[in-house]
């Protein structure tokens, strides 16, 4: 059995928090999804995500050579940000039980991440944040992982890493974390309760 670990982070889109990116996004804009990925700009939302850019420049950028309604679309992507199904419980009974383990996401994402903890009140139910744009480090690059346990104090071995994209789990355990692959709310919860971090389901 793997060690009881005293941090664990968590990837927020489609791991705490659906992603916009593949319906809510290309819809706005009148775009199927890979339409969106083949017009997109090659490196702005990258950019973005590493706070290379600020928000107005992203949005002039975005689309090269196509014009649209910029304020509409941060308005629709804002109000499209909900808490997957089963995680509000699993993240309160995960602090519930296990009070000597501090929860953070751990997320590449721009600014905007504060509209997600925002409406989806991440800031109650976890103990903090490590994103992108502020640590300028993106998952899968070490820096990503090794930035927020060196700045909490712990070391990567005593950290657990979720995240539904087995790349980024990879390489979270390349740096000495644990990691599991995100599926469900359940999977996880069955795989949590196996770690003695929180209750099985009953």
């Amino acid at each position: 059995m793997s060690p009881r670990p005293r941090l664990v982070f968590f990837d927020v889109m489609d791991t705490l928090v659906r992603d916009p990116f593949h319906d809510v996004m290309p819809s706005f804009l009148g775009m199927t999804l890979p339409e969106l990925l083949r017009c997109k700009h090659p490196t702005a939302w990258v950019d973005f995500e590493l706070g290379h850019i600020d928000e107005p420049t992203f949005l002039a950028t975005f689309l090269p050579g196509r014009s649209y309604d910029a304020a509409g679309f941060c308005h629709v992507v804002r109000e499209s940000y909900h808490l997957l199904p089963g995680i509000r419980d699993l993240l309160r009974d995960l602090r519930q039980t296990t009070p000597g383990v501090r929860l953070y996401a751990l997320s590449n994402y721009p600014p905007w991440y504060r509209w997600i903890a925002e409406r989806c009140e991440l800031d109650k139910l976890l103990d903090g944040a490590f994103v992108s744009y502020e640590t300028g480090a993106r998952k899968p690059d070490p820096a990503a992982y090794l930035v927020p346990c060196q700045r909490l104090g712990e070391p990567p071995a005593e950290a657990l890493f979720i995240d539904d994209r087995a790349k980024n789990c990879e390489g979270a355990r390349a740096v000495g974390m644990q990691a599991i692959v995100f599926n469900s709310a359940e999977q996880l919860r069955e795989e949590l309760a196996q770690r003695g971090l929180i209750a099985a389901a009953s």
